[in-house]
């Protein structure tokens, strides 16, 4: 079960659609339906024109020459897997989203970013998908004929607090991609966190936390006591620059996270739409 209620958390549709499995018999419908999940899956969410389309192995598939989990290999062999996703990419944030596209979750810790890292240094990129594909863990749970999917909201699919929150820096709702809805770009989002195993906050994707990337400065705090209400709220802040007021300026944050106090709220609401910041989150803390 997910960790709080689904739609909450942005992940519903995850939470509500079994996984998709490959059964002798199948239609040629049902097989292209399978066929499309996963490039849904191993792509994360990117849009696939029809000339990117692998029609060898597509055709191999539907023939029953290839199983799921060989058709998933060769999407993430692919040159258009490549070129999306490891060569545009910094080291980090390839390994971060293999994770992602193939096992369904985030890396547990930084050591498994480093062994993979390893493995791409010693043997190159095809012989690092195998490892993530011929592992036990994607055996057991995904086997021959099932399409990974995202399972990282699941407590059960992590080892820690700590990795559940990472996962929702991967995925922002069911509708996020793996190359647009984070500010970061194609940098790591979970480089500095996982080095420090750094938890980070959970917002719904219903809210311009979509586009939140967690910063790397950590965050700073306004106002030495509590307001009267005894409350301080965390503000994310995403697209937040300086030189939007100070024109000599060149500084740019991509995001930032506040603390405030309740009789500082609207000062600092102001402040930051002054300053061209949108706002992701206001929460108590």
């Amino acid at each position: 079960m997910p960790f709080g209620p689904a739609s909450r958390l942005g992940v519903a549709l995850f939470d509500e659609t079994p996984p998709i499995e490959w059964r002798p018999g199948q239609s040629s419908d049902e097989a292209e339906t399978i066929v499309r999940a996963v490039y849904r899956q191993v792509l994360g969410n990117a849009y696939v024109m029809e000339s990117e389309r692998l029609t060898v192995p597509e055709s191999q598939f539907k023939r029953g020459e290839l199983s799921v989990r060989e058709f998933v290999r060769a999407v993430a062999k692919s040159d258009l897997y490549r070129s999306r996703f490891f060569t545009s990419c910094a080291r980090y944030r390839a390994i971060e989203l293999n994770f992602r596209h193939l096992l369904g979750r985030p890396p547990a810790d930084l050591e498994e970013m480093r062994a993979h890292s390893t493995i791409l240094d010693t043997q190159g990129f095809e012989a690092d998908i195998d490892s993530y594909i011929d592992s036990d863990e994607y055996q057991s749970t995904f086997g021959e004929n099932i399409v990974p999917y995202i399972r990282g909201y699941k407590s059960e699919a992590c080892q820690n607090m700590v990795q559940f929150t990472h996962t929702f820096q991967l995925v922002r709702g069911a509708s996020s991609s793996s190359q647009k809805g984070n500010l970061a770009g194609n940098r790591p989002r979970l480089n500095s966190l996982v080095i420090q195993s750094t938890p980070t906050a959970v917002v719904s994707p219903a809210s311009a936390g979509a586009t939140f990337s967690a910063p790397s400065y950590g965050s700073r705090r306004l106002g030495g006591n509590l307001s009267e209400e005894g409350k301080v709220y965390r503000i994310e802040v995403t697209g937040y620059r300086t030189n939007s007021v100070k024109k000599v300026s060149r500084i740019r944050r991509s995001n930032q996270v506040v603390l405030v106090p309740f009789d500082r709220l609207s000062q600092e609401y102001q402040r930051i739409h002054k300053q061209g910041g949108v706002i992701a989150s206001i929460t108590p803390v």
